[in-house]
């Protein structure tokens, strides 16, 4: 342990460092003295967690102190000569941790791009103390290959698989090392890599007239290379200006299939052209934005200058525009205008699918200056994203909830679009931090502007802007001569009494998809449930498959041909014939997407179907494949989940259907008919979002039920007030503050003793709430892990969340200690949606 901290005139530095690890406590280390002058706060470190493990930090403060319980390991290596967190995010990641309960490190490890984390990889290298000549072993012939491989320097486990040709090199690593002719160890790499080009030039030898003209002669009779010289000279005029060579030519321009490969080759070889490498960006932006006029009708502008007028008084806006009125244009003026200002601004969209469109929108008015970043994108590709806001190149970014994490250090603007959607909550893993209010509080920080925006709000921020802590800013009008959906009730009953249906298609609706379909235009199908069946049964005995991991049954999904639990992965191969009792006689009850787009194709089976759901769109182009197809007018039905609510704008859509409108309003949540109301508000939205009016026909069995009613007449303002009376008899947000608490364990009986006392501890100690529960969840089993949970109500007036979460907290702590209930696992969801 050091005792001491100044040796002569040097002093010993200490680092707190934060780890990308669940543990609520930073980690003290050393600072080897030569690097006193480089360590600063927000840089990035190497350290050993452990006896192996090798692990990346940032330092968050340094000091002279020595820790008293353990003797502080050296920090390996400091990555970085700048911050690449700054102060603010540091106070950013600890308000996350506080408010969301998790641990410091938790956030890190979501909030720091994995490109920025190193990774350790094996090694192996020759034992210094083996000698071929006074060894006593023998070595197999792989051995021996191996060993006389490793003379040239350590090798990676993975180059050995292939230099042995076996997939497992363990025994041979093993009996090495037992015979002390090898060691292993663990070389740190950093995961992100830059983008390299390989570029070519002419050698400086042959910049000069005469000197090219002695080359030509030289190469008059080998056309091959004088072809390849040509097209160099001419994409660049070394004659007119030696300076432009030292750029070069990308080498791919010239390894195209009208000039030899292997001429190339031997003019690098040769020493005619150069051949080298240039770091590129990933992101193929614009050089310059275009000036693109973005007209706003006068509804817009009164909009833009009421929004402008709020932020006199308020931070935050409620922007409350209906489907169609053109938010988008006025965020862009706005943006325009932050940007001019000369401070940053970050563009939030709940889903990857919104910012297709967006994106290409955008990519053409603010070109370079603008960064794109989601979990789809590659670690190197979000890496260039970070640095570019780190650095100044991206002064505006649109991302999803991730992107709240990125380092920006002046940010004036930031736009919440569609500030409704659930996707804002990240569920799994921890933090389960939610972007929109996570957004508020970085504003806070930076002392920035927040617009929310959507044409269905959250009841939350609905009655906060009612309320005065918002501003507040509706827009109900659509732009240009759009007019709102005429939405029709499709009775299911009533339809089925009278034979009119086909399956489950109403004759309403099979009657106006072919309606558009004749005036060639297009029809959304919306169905917010994927697979093909929810379930699978045996006509004769009743026998459902359930999966082995969790209390559900497995879902049909046709193009795998499989049973798949949407819970945990599980799968299984589509059965023949009932293992029960044999029967062939196998039912698919109920439409996923993927019956759907089946049944679709086979009533219409000239048109074009397509379906966007999670299946279809894994892939980090899925989206734009599907969504440009139905730009284009490839696609003439596209059926999907509620991932075609949300925010597309096409043209010649004229019809949007809802496939089961109850479904929705039947969920055991209290927000369920917040939910029905905005996803049938934004699908309907869809439809007729130029001059000719759209349709929206909505199947259901319950034409009477006051939700859809006030869906059908475009009733937000009473559907919101009876909302908020119903909340507030029953204490739900936004009157109270939600807290649940889910417990995990492999053994039901120990589950359940554990949430009994964890209920009775926060029920002694803390007064003023109510609890609901415990009990079992819906789905009471995931992953082998049976479930029981509660949901805490703290009332928003209470002023103690605070001293309530650090209660919860310690209780929580309290019971894990007890032997019995050390492997249960206790999830804290904080604001849960």
């Amino acid at each position: 342990m050091q005792s001491e901290i100044h040796t002569g005139t040097r002093i010993t530095l200490f680092a707190e460092v934060l780890l990308p690890i669940p543990v609520h406590k930073l980690f003290t280390y050393r600072v080897p003295f030569e690097w006193n002058e480089k360590a600063g706060v927000g840089q990035r470190v190497i350290v050993q967690f452990g006896d192996r493990r090798i692990i990346t930090g940032i330092m968050v403060t340094l000091h002279e102190n020595p820790p008293t319980e353990y003797e502080a390991k050296y920090i390996l290596e400091i990555l970085d000569e700048e911050p690449v967190v700054s102060a603010q995010q540091l106070n950013f990641y600890n308000w996350i941790a506080e408010y969301y309960l998790c641990a410091p490190g938790e956030v890190l490890n979501a909030g720091l791009p994995a490109g920025l984390k190193l990774s350790s990889e094996s090694m192996v290298q020759l034992h210094p103390a083996f000698d071929w000549e006074t060894t006593l072993f023998d070595f197999s012939e792989k051995e021996t290959m191996l060993l006389k491989h490793l003379v040239s320097g350590p090798m990676a486990y993975s180059d050995i698989a292939s230099l042995l040709n076996i997939k497992s090199i363990y025994s041979i690593l093993k009996s090495l090392s037992g015979k002390e002719a090898v060691i292993l160890f663990e070389e740190v790499k950093e995961k992100y890599k830059p983008k390299k080009e390989k570029y070519v030039r002419l050698s400086e030898a042959f910049t000069n007239n005469h000197a090219l003209e002695n080359l030509f002669s030289e190469l008059s009779k080998k056309p091959k290379q004088e072809a390849i010289l040509l097209k160099y000279l001419q994409d660049v005029p070394v004659l007119h200006d030696s300076t432009v060579n030292k750029s070069g030519l990308r080498k791919n321009k010239l390894s195209t299939p009208e000039f030899s490969g292997s001429a190339l080759h031997t003019l690098i070889k040769n020493g005619i052209l150069e051949e080298f490498e240039i770091i590129v960006p990933r992101f193929e932006l614009q050089d310059d934005e275009e000036i693109v006029d973005v007209t706003l009708s006068e509804d817009q502008l009164q909009a833009q200058q009421h929004i402008l007028k709020e932020f006199e008084i308020h931070s935050t806006v409620l922007f409350h525009g209906i489907t169609g009125s053109g938010k988008t244009e006025i965020y862009v003026n706005l943006i325009r205008r932050a940007l001019e200002s000369g401070t940053q601004v970050l563009y939030l969209l709940p889903e990857i699918a919104l910012t297709t469109q967006i994106v290409q929108r955008l990519k053409k008015i603010f070109g370079d200056k603008m960064g794109v970043y989601h979990s789809r994108f590659s670690d190197n590709e979000r890496v260039e994203v970070w640095n570019g806001v780190l650095n100044g190149r991206f002064k505006f970014v649109v991302g999803v909830r991730s992107s709240v994490f990125l380092p920006f250090d002046n940010l004036g603007l930031i736009i919440v679009d569609e500030e409704h959607d659930t996707s804002y909550k990240q569920q799994e893993p921890a933090p389960r931090y939610h972007a929109r209010d996570a957004a508020l509080m970085i504003a806070h920080l930076h002392h920035a502007k927040i617009i929310l925006g959507s044409a269905t709000p959250s009841v939350e921020s609905y009655h906060l802007a009612q309320s005065g802590k918002y501003g507040y800013v509706k827009l109900s009008k659509r732009y240009g001569d759009a007019q709102l959906p005429q939405i029709i009730l499709a009775d299911v009953m009533a339809e089925r009494r009278q034979k009119n249906s086909k399956g489950e298609f109403t004759g309403m609706l099979l009657r106006g998809i072919e309606a558009s379909l004749k005036e060639k235009e297009q029809v959304i199908i919306f169905q917010n449930r994927r697979g093909y069946s929810p379930i699978l049964d045996c006509e004769d005995c009743g026998w459902i498959p359930k999966c082995v991991n969790c209390s559900v049954s497995l879902t049909y999904h046709q193009y795998k041909h499989a049973l798949v639990c949407h819970y945990c992965g599980y799968k299984q191969p589509m059965p023949g014939s009932c293992p029960t009792c044999s029967s062939k006689r196998l039912h698919t009850p109920g439409y996923g997407t993927e019956k759907l787009e089946e049944e679709l194709k086979l009533h219409f089976p000239e048109a074009h179907v397509q379906r966007m759901d999670l299946e279809t769109t894994r892939s980090k182009t899925g989206y734009e494949a599907i969504i440009e197809q139905f730009e284009q007018g490839d696609t003439d039905i596209l059926v999907g989940t509620q991932m075609v609510t949300k925010g597309l704008d096409f043209d010649k859509v004229s019809l949007v259907g809802v496939f089961n409108a109850d479904r929705l309003l039947h969920f055991p949540d209290f927000r369920s008919y917040e939910r029905a109301f905005q996803l049938l508000t934004q699908v309907s939205g869809r439809a007729g979002r130029r001059e000719k009016p759209g349709k929206v026909i909505i199947q259901t069995a319950q034409p009477d039920h006051i939700v859809i009613q006030h869906v059908v007449h475009h009733r937000m303002d009473e559907f919101y007030q009876q909302e908020i009376t119903d909340r507030k008899n029953h204490l739900y947000p936004p009157f109270s503050r939600l807290i649940e608490l889910t417990l995990k364990h492999t053994d039901k009986k120990i589950v359940q003793q554990a949430i009994a006392q964890l209920h009775q501890l926060i029920v002694q100690h803390i007064q003023g709430i109510r609890v609901l529960g415990p009990g079992e969840p819906m789905v009471s089993r995931v992953r082998n892990q049976y479930l029981m949970n509660m949901l805490i109500k703290i009332p928003r007036d209470s002023g103690n969340l605070a001293g309530v979460k650090a209660i919860i907290t310690q209780q929580i702590n309290s019971l894990l200690t007890q032997k019995i209930f050390r492997m249960v696992r206790v999830v804290a969801d904080v604001d849960p949606v």
